[in-house]
C-alpha cells in the first residue's frame, strides 16, 4: 500500500478520528499494525460465509486496546470481499431485545449503515436492489425481449416477484418478499412515492400495520417491530446472497452496554437473543450471515452481569482448559485483544509520523532517538507495561505532533520535558530500554 497515494480528504478523516480519540471508518487499513492473527482469522471467516456457512464471534479488549478499530478493518476488508455490511453501536436506547423499540431501534441503525463496494458509506438498499433489477433486465434481454417492449418493465417485475417467493418459508418472508417485488414494480413505473413507501417498510420505520398497508397497498401486510427485526436480518442475508453478494456481514459494537443493564430480566432477555443468533450462524440456520460483536472482558466474562452469567453462553464461549487466556488460537468465537508489543507501538509511531508529514506536507521533526524515547516515556508509568493501550498512545503522539507543528520555537524535549513527573509515578522496572526497540 503506497502511502503516497493515500487521498488528502481520507487522511484529513483519519487524523480528525484518531486526535479525537475515536475510529476511523475510512483509513484504518493504513495504520493496521500488530493485529495479523486477529485480521487472518476474521479474514477466514468472510471466506466460510461465503461458502454459505454462517459465524458469529465476540472480539473482546479493554478500552482503547482495538476492538472498535478491529471491526471498521473488518468492515472494509468484507466490503472489498463483495459482501454488504452493517455496523452499529449499542446504547441504552439501542439493545437486541426491550420494550419500547429498543431492538427496532438497532435494526433501523445497522440497516442505515448498510454499506456495499457501490455504496461503501452508508444506505445501500436502494444500491442492492437496484443491482437486482438490472441482473434480471439484462437475463430478459440476453434471452431476446426488448428493453424498449412496453411489458418490458412488468416482465421484470413479474420475474423478481417468482425469485422472491423463495422467502417465504422463512418468518417474515411472504411481507419481505411482496415489499421487495413492489418495490421493484414500482422501479419499472417510476413511481417515487411507493418506492420510498417499500424502503420505508425495509428500514423498520412504519409504526403500525394500518400505516403501513395504506401506504403500500397490501392489505395484509405487518411491520419490523422488536420481535421480529433479527428475522429480518436473516431475510436480507438471503437476499444480498441471491442477487450474488457474498453475504451479509453485521458488527456491533459496545456490547458493555448490555452488560449495564441494572434489570436482571431486561438483561437477560438480551444475552437470549445473543444466544439466538450464535445458536442459528454455527448451526447453519443462518447462511451467508456474519455476526461480530465487540466488547470488553467485563461484557463477556463476570459472572454476576456478562454474557458467562447466561448459562448457556458460558457454556458455549468459555475457553477451553488446555488454552492459556491471550496466547491460544483465535480459531474459536472469542477473539481476545492482547497489548500490543513495545516493537508493535514504535512502528505504529513510525507510520503515525509518515502519515503526517504526507497530510501536512512538511516532514515532523522528530528523530527515530526521540520517537523511541516517547514511548519510554508513555510506558514508564507503574501499570502501563501492561494496561497501555494504542488509543493512548496515537491521541498523545498527535497531539505532540500538532505542537511541533504549530510552535515551531518548541522543541520535543521542551515538550516531553515534564511528562513523567505529571502523570503519575514511574515504575523503574518497567522503563523501557531503547536500544532494545526495533522496528
Amino acid at each position: 500500500m503506497r502511502q503516497d497515494k493515500i487521498p488528502r480528504r481520507i487522511l484529513g478523516t483519519l487524523f480528525s478520528s484518531l486526535s479525537a480519540g475515536v475510529v476511523p471508518r475510512t483509513g484504518a487499513p493504513y495504520i493496521a499494525i500488530g493485529r495479523n492473527r486477529e485480521i487472518m482469522s476474521l479474514t477466514d471467516d468472510l471466506d466460510r460465509v461465503a461458502e454459505g456457512e454462517g459465524v458469529t464471534r465476540f472480539i473482546i479488549g479493554r478500552y482503547g486496546s482495538g476492538k472498535s478499530f478491529l471491526i471498521q478493518l473488518a468492515r472494509g476488508y468484507a466490503v472489498d470481499r463483495g459482501f454488504v455490511t452493517a455496523d452499529c453501536d449499542l446504547t441504552p436506547e439501542r439493545r437486541l431485545s426491550g420494550s419500547g423499540g429498543a431492538g427496532l431501534a438497532t435494526y433501523r441503525e445497522l440497516v442505515k449503515n448498510l454499506s456495499c463496494k457501490a455504496a461503501p458509506d452508508s444506505g445501500a438498499i436502494p444500491v442492492i436492489i437496484g443491482r437486482w433489477y438490472a441482473q434480471i433486465s439484462s437475463a430478459l434481454t440476453s434471452s431476446g425481449i426488448s428493453p424498449e417492449d412496453p411489458r418490458f418493465p412488468e416482465l421484470v417485475s413479474d420475474r423478481i416477484a417468482a425469485e422472491s417467493r423463495s422467502f417465504e418459508g422463512a418468518v417474515g418472508g411472504f411481507d419481505f418478499a411482496v415489499v421487495v417485488s413492489e418495490y421493484c414494480r414500482a422501479w419499472g413505473r417510476g413511481d417515487d412515492e411507493l418506492m420510498s413507501s417499500c424502503l420505508k417498510w425495509l428500514r423498520g420505520e412504519f409504526h403500525t400495520k394500518t400505516e403501513a398497508r395504506e401506504a403500500i397497498g397490501i392489505r395484509s401486510l405487518s411491520v419490523i417491530d422488536d420481535l421480529n427485526w433479527y428475522d429480518h436480518l436473516k431475510l436480507l442475508a438471503a437476499l444480498v446472497r441471491k442477487i450474488g453478494y457474498s453475504g451479509l456481514c453485521v458488527f456491533i459494537d459496545e456490547g458493555v452496554n448490555l452488560y449495564k443493564i441494572s434489570n436482571r430480566v431486561s438483561r437477560e432477555a438480551n444475552y437470549e437473543k445473543i444466544l439466538s443468533m450464535f445458536n442459528d450462524t454455527m448451526q447453519g440456520k443462518a447462511e451467508g450471515l456474519m455476526i461480530v460483536f465487540g466488547g470488553t472482558p467485563k461484557f463477556l466474562e463476570d459472572e454476576r452481569r456478562g454474557l458467562f452469567s447466561y448459562e448457556a453462553l458460558r457454556s458455549r464461549l468459555a475457553d477451553s482448559r488446555f488454552v492459556s487466556t491471550g496466547t491460544g488460537p483465535v480459531s474459536g468465537p472469542i477473539i481476545r485483544l492482547r497489548r500490543l508489543s513495545d516493537s508493535e507501538l514504535l512502528a505504529l509511531i513510525m507510520r503515525l509520523t509518515s502519515l503526517y508529514g504526507i497530510y501536512y506536507g512538511t516532514e515532523p521533526h522528530v528523530s527515530d532517538e526521540e520517537k523511541k524515547e516517547f514511548l519510554s516515556l508513555m510506558t514508564e508509568r507503574a501499570g502501563a507495561t501492561e494496561m497501555i493501550t494504542p488509543r493512548e498512545v496515537i491521541r498523545d503522539y498527535i497531539a505532540l505532533l500538532d505542537i511541533l507543528r504549530t510552535e515551531p520555537g518548541k522543541g520535543f524535549k521542551d515538550i516531553v520535558s515534564g511528562y513523567s513527573k505529571t502523570e503519575g509515578p514511574v515504575d523503574e522496572k518497567n522503563r523501557i530500554t531503547l536500544d532494545a526497540l526495533e522496528f
